[in-house]
């Protein structure tokens, strides 16, 4: 359900997306946008009056130092970026490689990203990167799946940005006047289903899906099953 917080292009809340064993998930638990930077006044004020309990903010240092949002540094805030200052730059010449790099380096950042999402007690979680696209995606499509979420709903939940971010990338592609840099503005900035099916078969092929890949990074039985109790309804 696509949520009305002006100034953001892509917030909304994952309720409603069934389960594989019929039920589904609960609405006003789990939001995902593109960052709170872009809020206008009215926006802030419509997070405020908004269940939101705690804002997940998955930037990187430099990202959050120089475009903080309203809620930086507040205690509704909480910074969990998903690479370490020491990670090398990764290179990758695909959105899909540099999203698994990131997923292979760092696991137990992954982990603790789900795990504050299940660990709030009250009120909806909202997740959110620069887009809301690569990172938050995957953030999100590992919470669901231990939701129980099928996939194709996740891949269509994450398809669903292209379109609310279809005009700001028209917007970009315009204001860059040299064609040759067009092709890899596309490849990191467009939001392609495919991306994501080719980042869960990583997963999957790899870890032995995203429960195991949890795991890995640190979350114990206790902390997933916490998770599907927050989410499900």
């Amino acid at each position: 359900m696509d949520l009305d917080w002006p100034g953001c292009r892509n917030a909304r809340d994952v309720g409603g997306l069934p389960t594989a064993d019929g039920r589904t998930i609960r609405s006003g638990v789990l939001i995902r946008s593109d960052s709170l930077q872009y809020l206008t006044d009215e926006g802030v004020d419509a997070v405020r009056r908004s269940p939101v309990a705690r804002i997940l903010d998955l930037r990187g240092d430099r990202e959050v130092e120089l475009a903080p949002t309203p809620f930086t540094g507040t205690p509704l805030a909480v910074r969990q970026r998903l690479q370490d200052p020491a990670d090398p730059e990764h290179g990758r010449p695909t959105i899909v490689e540099a999203c698994t790099w990131m997923l292979d380096q760092r696991p137990e950042l992954f982990a603790a990203a789900v795990k504050a999402i299940a660990d709030e007690p009250d009120g909806a979680v909202v997740v959110h990167c620069h887009g809301g696209k690569d990172r938050t995606g995957m953030v999100v499509a590992l919470a669901l799946s231990v939701a129980g979420v099928p996939e194709e709903e996740i891949v269509a939940d994450y398809f669903l940005t292209q379109q609310r971010l279809a005009p700001w990338l028209e917007e970009q592609l315009a204001a860059e006047p040299d064609p040759t840099k067009h092709p890899e503005m596309l490849e990191f900035r467009d939001t392609r289903a495919e991306s994501i099916v080719a980042i869960l078969r990583h997963l999957d092929t790899k870890y032995g899906g995203s429960e195991a890949y949890l795991r890995l990074g640190g979350l114990t039985d206790a902390d997933l099953e916490r998770l599907r109790e927050r989410l499900v309804e």
